[in-house]
C-alpha cells in the first residue's frame, strides 16, 4: 500500500488552488496538479494515499510524489510550474524561415531550372544567415511554410487538391 501524501496547505493556498481547479481557463496540467495538492491536504482531514489521489486524478504515483514533494520542499508556484525542458534552441529563427521562404520562392540561379535544397543550402551559408543546416531541415521548414519549388514561374503557392 502506498504512503498517505502529507501536505497541510495553508488557506490562501488552498483557496487559490480551487479557484484553479474550478476554472478552466488554465492549462490541464495546472489544474491537474491542483486537484493532487488538494487531495493530498491533511489540514481538511482527509487522508487519501498517493495510489488513491493518482487514480482519483488519473495520473501515476510517481507523479503525485513528485509534485507533493515539490510543494514541501519549493512552495506553491514551483508545485504548479513546468520546469524548463532540455534542448537545443532552434537554428532557424522566424526571421531565417522568412528568408529562406522568400529566397526558395524567387528566380532560380542561372543554369539551373530551379531552388533545389542543395542550392538554398549553398546560399544559406553562403550569405551567412547559418553557419551550417542540413537540407532536410531546409526542407522540413519549407514544407512548413507551404512553398512549392516546383512551380514553373518559381512562387509559392497553396497545395492543391487532388481530383480524382
Amino acid at each position: 500500500m502506498s504512503k498517505p501524501a502529507r501536505i497541510n496547505l495553508p488557506i490562501d493556498h488552498r483557496q487559490h488552488l480551487e479557484k484553479l481547479s474550478r476554472s478552466g481557463s488554465n492549462k490541464a496540467r495546472v489544474i491537474t496538479r491542483a486537484k493532487i495538492l488538494l487531495l493530498a491536504d491533511q489540514s481538511q482531514g482527509q487522508k487519501h494515499t498517493r495510489a488513491n489521489i493518482a487514480q482519483l486524478s488519473q495520473t501515476s504515483i510517481p507523479t503525485v510524489s513528485r509534485i507533493c514533494n515539490r510543494y514541501a520542499n519549493q512552495g506553491l508556484t514551483e508545485a504548479l510550474e513546468e520546469k524548463p525542458r532540455p534542448g537545443a534552441i532552434p537554428k532557424i529563427t522566424g526571421e531565417i524561415e522568412a528568408k529562406i521562404a522568400l529566397l526558395a520562392c524567387s528566380e532560380p540561379p542561372k543554369g539551373a531550372a530551379r531552388w533545389t535544397l542543395s542550392l538554398l543550402k549553398k546560399h544559406v551559408i553562403a550569405e551567412g544567415w547559418l553557419p551550417s543546416v542540413g537540407r532536410s531541415t531546409l526542407g522540413d521548414r519549407l514544407k512548413k511554410t507551404r512553398s512549392n519549388r516546383g512551380e514553373s514561374n518559381g512562387t509559392a503557392s497553396p497545395k492543391r487538391a487532388r481530383i480524382s
